[in-house]
């Protein structure tokens, strides 16, 4: 058998409701004194008020950052970490998108160390350790609840990666409740950003193992049969809850087996044009599984046999059913399918393709090499 390593948080509560529990479950993970970070709009809809109380409830005294923003620039990083220390924080619990979770996780380490920020950018930089550290999302999407990774946009509009173990959560706490009210393109876009997660982790030319297939099928399996059915009826608590485990299970797999070019390709739209990183992840997804597809066709066509069963026969045609499953994926769930229709022009392609490049930690990890050109040519088929 091949040798590999396999790591995830120590501890996953799935439980509908289970974040109003929160202070029983983890309370005393956490300490006397709990920084709570999240993003001012997951407050205003009250989904923080039951992980408050039940905090409090516990004996906690509770601080609360909610200054996260979307594709978080290292300021709001510092700032939460300060506010740590001003609160003299014994934990930190994270609630919200993949934005709030990726701070609370530098926070924990900033808040106890002498590092700064931009000495943890890259591989297994973070020397100390971290506060206890609590993560509950609220979209099933990132996995951020169960990664070792962390991404920030930098001043110059350029994501980069913390990736430590150091990062990983003590637990993380899974409530369908809370993704409920989600809006219909965010669900979509953070559903299609999950089976990204699950693709890449199957086909990573490096690290792949066999734990990680495991959870990357069984993650495409749950979101591509549930997906439909939470973009129609947002009110299905079942379907929500099957939606966040194989989030999670997608972000296990991911975060032992890397992803690739579609995250290469995904991150400047984001950090340049402010697009939602699961919907730009949506918008590069089917032409850089096509350009994969020969160096990837048997693996691919494994994965067809989760989305698109139906369809038997070669390898060939099994692989074209793959990719024309999320060539349609996305205008059914009615997102945008084109760069043009979030505002990118094609005088904007080669800045685009300039800084895919950069990202030579997922690019590494793509089934086939992709040059600057190449880059170019599967952003303006995405135009």
């Amino acid at each position: 058998m091949m040798k590999f390593g396999f790591r995830t948080t120590r501890s996953i509560l799935v439980e509908p409701g289970g974040a109003s529990r929160i202070g029983g479950e983890v309370g005393t993970l956490l300490g006397r004194s709990v920084l709570v970070v999240t993003d001012r709009g997951i407050r205003e809809a009250g989904l923080v008020d039951g992980v408050l109380a039940s905090l409090r409830d516990a004996g906690s005294k509770v601080a609360i950052y909610d200054g996260v923003q979307a594709d978080p620039p290292e300021s709001v990083v510092v700032e939460a970490a300060e506010r740590a220390r001003h609160a003299g924080a014994d934990g930190v619990l994270g609630i919200g998108g993949g934005s709030s979770l990726d701070v609370a996780k530098l926070v924990a380490v900033l808040a106890r160390s002498d590092q700064p920020l931009d000495a943890l950018y890259g591989i297994d930089n973070v020397t100390g350790g971290r506060l206890p550290l609590v993560l509950v999302p609220t979209t099933a999407g990132t996995g951020s609840e169960v990664t070792p990774i962390s991404i920030i946009t930098t001043g110059v509009g350029e994501k980069k990666g913390v990736v430590s173990p150091v990062l990983l959560p003590d637990a993380a706490v899974l409530d369908a409740e809370l993704t409920v009210g989600l809006p219909v393109h965010v669900t979509a876009a953070t559903g299609v950003d999950a089976m990204v997660h699950a693709i890449e982790a199957y086909t990573s030319a490096r690290l792949k193992n066999p734990l990680s297939d495991l959870f990357a099928r069984e993650a495409l399996a749950l979101l591509s049969g549930h997906i439909r059915t939470v973009c129609t009826d947002g009110s299905d608590v079942e379907a929500r809850q099957q939606m966040l485990l194989g989030s999670t299970y997608a972000g296990i797999a991911f975060a032992n087996a890397p992803v690739a070019a579609v995250h290469a390709l995904a991150y400047p739209v984001g950090a340049l044009f402010h697009v939602p990183h699961g919907l730009s992840n949506s918008l590069v997804l089917p032409h850089v599984l096509k350009f994969n597809a020969g160096a990837a066709q048997r693996l691919y066509a494994e994965l067809a046999d989760i989305v698109a069963p139906e369809v038997r026969g070669d390898v060939r045609s099994r692989v074209d059913a793959f990719i024309a499953y999320f060539e349609s994926l996305p205008e059914a769930l009615g997102l945008p399918t084109t760069l043009s229709g979030v505002g990118i022009a094609a005088a904007d392609l080669p800045k685009l393709a300039s800084d895919a490049m950069l990202q030579t930690r997922l690019l590494v990890n793509n089934p086939r090499e992709v040059t600057h050109d190449d880059a170019l040519a599967i952003y303006e088929a995405a135009l």
